[in-house]
């Protein structure tokens, strides 16, 4: 075959391995939880949250006698919320209702046709909605606390809702057209390319990437923020969290940067407890 047939037949070839690649990114691998919070000698109840489309998700109710500020958590992707419980009970410890909850596609939740950050977001908001019906004593004060997409989720939440107390987001990704370009530059997809599939991908998610984008929501969140971020954090670097705060600088966002963590270091943010109930402790939510 001459050249120009075998160019042809590449560039005809290449979008159908683009949208290959993309479907892939779009299917997170489903992780079920194999223990739960007795394993801690906490005391829970299972809970089965209706969520969007008929779906339902599934989730752990860590009820304080008394307490009326609850944290809901939403882990990352392709996690599940028991991967959570390490930040999850030492808040629990301190004097708070946790509500972990597992996305659509993840753990124990109904299965979804894909999942992403507006899709964890209306989780997340579904968890809340659970917890203002059936828990309304519990619910006088709302927090919301993610990991990586899951904390782009919360943020996204809280700049839609003006019910929430403050958000905790763990290794935040601050753009996800930034998030996608380091991940597409990997395959070595020429820039034309990548364009298409930014593009193609916003297309799918039905959102504009600028409307989502940490960025932006954590500035227009009605309520304290404190970012974590590892500094040996490889897949999204500390400096999208410095991004972040430094994009809206009046709102006085916090920041706690972990020496020797990476993007997946919960064990290590949860050497940090202290710090994260000091930050609610400020904020008059303990």
């Amino acid at each position: 075959m001459h050249f120009p047939g075998i160019l042809f037949l590449a560039l005809a070839a290449a979008p159908v391995v683009l949208l290959f690649i993309i479907h892939v990114i779009f299917r997170a691998p489903r992780l079920k939880e194999k223990g739960s919070p007795a394993d801690h000698d906490i005391a829970y109840m299972e809970a089965r949250m209706p969520a969007i489309n008929g779906k339902r998700l599934y989730g752990w109710w860590l009820p304080v006698p008394e307490a009326d500020v609850t944290v809901v958590v939403m882990h990352g992707w392709g996690s599940n919320m028991e991967l959570m419980l390490p930040l999850a009970l030492p808040l629990h410890k301190a004097g708070l209702n946790v509500l972990l909850v597992d996305a659509r596609n993840h753990g124990r939740s109904d299965s979804d046709s894909f999942s992403s950050m507006p899709k964890f977001a209306e989780d997340t908001g579904s968890a809340v909605d659970w917890l203002i019906e059936r828990q309304p004593g519990s619910a006088e004060k709302i927090v919301l606390l993610g990991h990586s997409v899951g904390a782009g989720a919360v943020l996204l939440l809280a700049s839609r809702r003006n019910a929430i107390a403050a958000v905790i987001s763990i290794a935040a990704f601050a753009h996800p057209e930034w998030m996608m370009e380091r991940y597409l530059r990997r395959f070595h997809i020429p820039g034309v390319l990548r364009r298409w599939v930014l593009r193609y991908v916003e297309r799918i998610i039905g959102h504009r990437y600028e409307d989502i984008a940490p960025v932006h929501t954590a500035c227009r969140a009605d309520c304290p923020v404190l970012l974590v971020h590892g500094r040996e954090d490889h897949t999204v670097p500390v400096s999208d969290a410095r991004a972040i705060r430094d994009n809206c600088p009046e709102k006085g966002i916090e920041l706690l940067l972990i020496d020797g963590a990476g993007h997946d270091s919960v064990e290590s943010v949860e050497q940090h407890a202290d710090e994260l109930i000091g930050f609610l402790q400020r904020h008059h939510l303990l």
